[in-house]
């Protein structure tokens, strides 16, 4: 029986020795847990303890929310920002 991650962040999560899609999972719920940004068009990939962000958000401020937040994640050594703005 496996033990499905709840959408939200939680104290379980606060682990540093996670790598790769558990760091990944980790990150995308923090961002949601502490921004009060769309996260739909975010996409959120580890390679070991390095995070690539990627996808659009809808003004530049967001980038940097993104990113803050992200780098907080304990466990996470290293981001690559890809994110970009959603143009209408």
């Amino acid at each position: 029986m496996t033990t499905e991650r709840p959408p939200f962040y939680a104290h379980s999560d606060d682990r540093s020795d996670l790598e790769g899609e558990a760091l990944a999972g980790k990150v995308l719920r923090y961002i949601r847990y502490s921004t009060l940004i769309d996260t739909s068009g975010l996409s959120v990939m580890a390679l070991g303890r390095m995070v690539v962000l990627s996808g659009t958000v809808s003004c530049e401020a967001e980038i940097g929310c993104v990113e803050d937040a992200a780098a907080s994640v304990i466990g996470v050594h290293l981001i690559e920002n890809r994110l970009e703005v959603l143009t209408h």
